[in-house]
């Protein structure tokens, strides 16, 4: 590709980068995409502002996500880099498996390598976890890792990784906006840019936490699901070498991830769900975008979302594995996490929404395992980092260990520990209705949801209501959280309850407040 039409990413170079021979993957040839880039979603290039998230800063490609802002923000690591940390260690570069992620990975790397600092190039489509593990095994001053994760096709965007191995810090991703503020763009001697296959150490690394020869042993039949993300072939190849019966979907390389969001939650799992069932598995693995979150099927076709399985994994580590340490939980995240930490002696910790905030207290205290809403689980003992493949790996270690399929875990939670309940809705709506929205839950003056009287309000992140709602069977405690994303123009509404009826009926009643319908 030449250096003329990445000057800047807009709709017009998109075009033009047909006639380069950088690609030739069969996607790149369809029709579909090249009607898409006649529309507007990669409107001309601009200088929007750039606003960094609960993982990095992710934007429209051609839109915001241009070469110069992504030059923009690779200059601020690199003056980070070089004003507090070791920049000898160098930087490890990693790129999922959207359009344009490859090329845009090798700029920033070659900003970071003209700040005289060494970098690690990945030179295979690797998994988030993966870039973070090699920081962490070679010691690198941090990581970059190139993806928009779980957002629609025609995103992308930028995550940093602090030397620990980890999701930045709050206060090291402050510091690397002040230095975006003041267009830092460090020079010196270029330094190498070496590239490296960074899978294999990264799954010798994490086959080393399950009991792989207990999994073929049980005779699982498992679906894998990839979701056309920089996961794909990973745990299917770790299966196929320990002779475990699996299937894998959508491993192929295609950055329209047609059909689908590369989120593993409902609807983008039908597929898997689909698999799932007529293939007669027992169960569904699947991870997002760029590798890092989870997602599950039952052996019925039934998805299982992050909670449970956050949930069902809690409960293994404290009463198979006796981990030491003790739990976080996002704001978002189910409540059934306190029962099962309660009954095993396990302090919680609640935390904001975004895994850098658990990275932060993994950083202070020994965690067993922390999680999310969104589907990032990590453990303290391998890295201070969510880890999608990891996951997989220890959620078919414990339909293994106990001898049961997945359904039956859940089911088995949902008895002992009170049956609770999960939803979300994303709401896009204009800027001043959210605003408003947000405005009207934090009031003194809001009492009610519907007809549920508020006992109690939360601001951690976003507004929660704490509802009076029946709760049959000691069942979850009714809670609503209305949430702008840090990283999407939209309005979050979480919601859990004690039946799946009351969980829809609230999520309604919320989106009615929310939009003053």
């Amino acid at each position: 590709m030449s250096a003329k039409s990445l000057n800047i990413l807009t709709r017009e170079n998109c075009n033009a980068w047909f006639k380069e021979d950088w690609f030739k993957e069969e996607w790149f040839k369809e029709e579909r995409f090249k009607e898409e880039l006649k529309k507007d979603r990669f409107p001309m290039g601009n200088q929007k502002a750039i606003k960094f998230g609960t993982d990095g800063w992710r934007g429209i490609i051609a839109d915001d996500f241009t070469y110069e802002n992504v030059h923009r923000v690779a200059g601020a690591i690199a003056s980070y880099v070089v004003k507090h940390e070791n920049p000898t260690g160098g930087v490890v570069v990693g790129y999922d498996t959207r359009f344009a992620s490859q090329p845009i990975a090798r700029l920033a790397a070659e900003v970071i390598a003209g700040a005289g600092i060494p970098v690690i190039f990945a030179s295979d489509y690797s998994p988030t976890p993966a870039i973070s593990y090699a920081v962490k095994k070679r010691n690198a001053a941090g990581g970059v890792m190139i993806t928009s994760s779980h957002n629609p096709w025609n995103w992308n965007g930028v995550k940093f990784k602090a030397k620990f191995g980890g999701s930045a810090t709050p206060a090291i991703m402050k510091v690397i906006e002040q230095e975006l503020s003041a267009g830092a763009m460090p020079s010196g001697k270029k330094a190498a840019i070496q590239e490296i296959d960074l899978k294999p150490d990264y799954v010798r690394a994490i086959c080393g936490f399950a009991d792989l020869d207990l999994i073929a042993k049980a005779k699982l039949k498992l679906v894998v699901d990839s979701m056309y993300g920089s996961g794909r072939g990973v745990l299917s190849s770790i299966f196929r070498d320990y002779g475990i019966e699996h299937i894998a979907i959508r491993e192929e390389l295609n950055p329209l991830f047609p059909g689908i969001n590369p989120e593993p939650i409902e609807p983008h799992v039908a597929l898997l769900q689909k698999t799932v069932t007529a293939e007669k598995g027992d169960a569904g693995l699947a991870t997002d975008g760029d590798a890092d979150r989870i997602g599950a099927v039952a052996e019925d076709g039934t998805f299982v979302d992050s909670h449970k399985i956050f949930s069902v994994l809690l409960r293994w580590l404290l009463e198979r594995k006796r981990w030491p340490g003790e739990v976080v939980r996002a704001f978002n995240t189910t409540r059934m996490v306190d029962r099962i930490s309660a009954k095993f002696g396990r302090k919680v910790n609640e935390c904001p929404i975004g895994f850098k905030h658990i990275a932060d207290l993994m950083m202070d205290r020994e965690i067993a395992i922390g999680g999310e809403e969104s589907g990032g689980i990590g453990y303290s003992r391998f890295l201070p980092e969510r880890d999608g493949v990891l996951n997989c790996l220890l959620l078919a270690n414990v339909m293994a260990e106990e001898g049961k399929p997945l359904g039956e875990l859940v089911a088995d939670l949902q008895k002992e520990y009170g049956r609770h309940f999960y939803g979300r809705r994303d709401l896009h709506i204009a800027d001043d209705v959210k605003q408003s929205a947000i405005q009207r839950a934090r009031s003194d003056q809001t009492h009610k949801l519907g007809k549920y009287a508020v006992l109690s309000k939360g601001n951690m992140d976003g507004i929660k209501f704490f509802l009076d709602a029946p709760r049959p069977d000691n069942g979850a405690e009714p809670w609503v959280l209305f949430r702008a994303s840090g990283t999407e123009p939209l309005l979050r509404i979480y919601a859990e309850a004690a039946s799946p009826e009351l969980v829809a009926e609230i999520l309604a009643t919320a989106e009615g407040f929310a939009t003053g319908s």
